[in-house]
Formats: C-alpha cells, structure tokens, sequence
C-alpha cells in the first residue's frame, strides 16, 4: 500500500475512534435524559449492554496502562503514511489538543474510572430491559420456519 492509503486508512481509524468516544459520552447522557423524559428505547438490553463494555474497556485499560488498539493502528497507519504520530491516548492526545491541558495519566485513569462508576451507577438506577420472546416465537425460531 502507499502512503495515500495509509493516511486514508488512519482517518478512517480517527473517525472510529472518535464515533466510539461520542457513543461512550453521548450513551450515559441519553440514558439519563432518556429515563426522565421516559424513553423505553434507552433502556433496550443490548444498547445498555454495549456501552457498560465500551466503557468497561476502557477503563480496564487505563488501570492496566494499555494503550488502545485503535490509538495503536492509527499510529502505526500514520507513520507507514510519513505523517507525524501523537503520543499517549487517543483521548489524551485530544483533550490535550482542544483544550490545550496537558495532564498525567493518572488524571485520565481516575476519570475513565469515575465515568465507569456512573455507568454502573446509571445501569443500577435504570436497568436495561431485555426483550422477552413470546413462546410462539420461540417454538417458530426452533423449529426452523
């Protein structure tokens, strides 16, 4: 590949990244939100299911000092284009950027944390609901038809 499709590559990385941070920050606004204005769909099993993960990675990785995989091939991808490479997080990097603060890992860890803390907190107060099958249902999905 060419260093034009590396850098293509590495943006397409970047805009994941940033969908995944919008969807981690944006999930625990709308459940909130969501449950006072009484949403049913906020509290759908497996929207709820995917942001306790999505957090949960993160947070896992922070206390483990992990980088993202995401942060990781975005870098790699960039350097294999010439272009030039950030150091730290990916969240890091951009705070950092946009903010123009520049704090120790720590800083991001325990935030990471607290978030993960009121995910947690926001699944306990409004738990998900999970979609039952009827039994019609059920015996159509085993049989086959």
């Amino acid at each position: 590949m060419n260093a034009r499709v590396h850098g293509l590559l590495a943006d397409a990385v970047l805009l994941l990244h940033f969908a995944l941070v919008v969807f981690v920050a944006g999930a625990l606004l709308l459940i909130l939100l969501g449950n006072a204005r009484r949403w049913q769909w906020v509290n759908a099993g497996l929207f709820r299911l995917a942001h306790l993960v999505a957090i949960g990675i993160v947070a896992a990785q922070a206390w483990l000092g992990v980088v993202c995989p995401l942060t990781t091939l975005e870098m790699w991808l960039r350097q294999r284009a010439g272009q030039a490479v950030h150091e730290g997080s990916f969240v890091q990097h951009w705070v950092e950027r946009w903010l123009f603060y520049d704090a120790p890992l720590w800083v991001f860890t325990l935030a990471y944390s607290g978030f993960a803390l009121l995910v947690v907190l926001a699944w306990w107060r409004y738990p998900p609901r999970w979609r039952r099958r009827r039994r019609g249902e059920r015996e159509t999905r085993q049989s086959g038809r």
